[in-house]
């Protein structure tokens, strides 16, 4: 694939916190020297505040779609390896250490060879991957028919979050109830399809203030919201601070 490295970046000099990287990537800091753990960054979302200014490891962030593209089968343990580790960082074992550097090594060497690199790094960046979930998780998500509609939902979801915030909605596009569309993305995501959707409003609005694009006050009528004040206690409830607040840590 040409221009393969727009979808996918590696740094093995990284000698400060990764304060910024794509929003639709996944990122991913080893820090293998002390503490030998690794930090998680979910989409739309920022590393783990435990990540220290003056950590040094590696980082690697990848596109989104560069493991969707025919890996869809393991698409759920990768969200849910991102989305639901505790507080963002987990300490690799000493079992699986050496063959997480084994595949950090491979996937350097891959990494910088100019030419006909995409496929092999897909295939190490997937091994990657499947090491830390069955460390994590202790073993792979089983695979049915549900893995498919939930894929379906958050498809459905990141087009249309923006105005359409019932899962009613969702559920009529897949062609199944409300309540039988809730009793699959909680047993796969342990999250309502509500509770996912405001997740997402969430990390978007996050974004958008550490932008400092438009108004709070905008920014309330581009979620849907009546008021500012409706607007400041959905983020509140969430976040347990006032968008004035969250904005107030990015203000120089």
């Amino acid at each position: 694939m040409k221009n393969w490295k727009d979808k996918i970046h590696l740094d093995t000099t990284f000698k400060s916190k990764p304060l910024f990287v794509s929003d639709n990537a996944f990122g991913l800091f080893f820090e293998m020297e002390k503490k030998r753990c690794v930090y998680f960054k979910p989409l739309n979302e920022s590393f783990s505040s435990s990540l220290h200014e003056n950590s040094k490891g590696t980082l690697l962030y990848f596109e989104r779609e560069f493991i969707e593209e025919d890996d869809e089968e393991y698409a759920l343990d990768i969200l849910s390896l991102f989305k639901r580790s505790p507080e963002g960082v987990f300490q690799i074992t000493a079992k699986e250490f050496p063959g997480i550097v084994m595949v950090l090594d491979l996937i350097e060497e891959e990494y910088n060879t100019q030419e006909n690199a995409y496929l092999i790094l897909k295939s190490l960046l997937k091994v990657l991957l499947l090491k830390l979930i069955r460390q994590l998780h202790n073993g792979y998500l089983k695979q049915d028919v549900h893995q498919k509609r939930v894929l379906l939902f958050l498809q459905l979801m990141e087009r249309h979050y923006l105005q359409e915030t019932s899962g009613g909605y969702y559920a009529q596009q897949m062609g199944i109830s409300e309540k039988r569309l809730n009793q699959i993305l909680k047993d796969k995501l342990e999250l309502t399809a509500k509770q996912v959707i405001q997740e997402r409003q969430v990390t978007e609005i996050k974004r958008m203030i550490k932008q400092n694009a438009i108004t709070l006050k905008e920014m309330a009528f581009y979620f849907g919201f009546e008021s500012l004040s409706s607007f400041s206690r959905f983020f509140k409830r969430h976040t347990l601070k006032s968008p004035s607040q969250f904005k107030a840590e990015f203000e120089p």
